[in-house]
């Protein structure tokens, strides 16, 4: 579905001005790569295939990034707590801790206790 909101946002420009300069340099390498196998040169002709795909390709990564849901969400926002407030006061930390695993917890204290402990590693 097509959204018109998100061909005008910085991210989606930025990406529609690669596309304006490479799109064009990958044609004209393959153009130069052409001539250059019809001279006689026949490694070229592999060129010659490979930057129009370089070029299709571009073009396919210009599609899913200008569509990419994601490019607009953060991480951790009001949306993810509830309010603005708790994103201020620190909630979003006191969740993510509360939702780490006791294995995790005691793997983080084994690498607090190393690096507290001042040894000069061996190897």
């Amino acid at each position: 579905m097509l959204r018109p909101g998100i061909w005008l946002t910085r991210r989606a420009i930025v990406l529609h001005l690669v596309v304006l300069v490479l799109f064009p340099a990958f044609c004209g390498l393959a153009w130069w790569q052409v001539g250059r196998a019809l001279s006689g040169n026949s490694l070229s002709w592999a060129y010659a295939f490979e930057w129009p795909i370089f070029a299709g390709y571009l073009l396919f990564l210009w599609w899913k990034l200008v569509h990419d849901p994601a490019a607009g969400r953060t991480i951790a926002g009001p949306s993810s707590i509830g309010d603005a407030e708790g994103v201020r006061s620190g909630r979003v930390a006191e969740r993510i801790a509360a939702e780490q695993d006791d294995e995790l917890a005691a793997y983080n204290e084994y690498l607090a206790a190393l690096s507290s402990s001042g040894q000069r590693k061996t190897w």
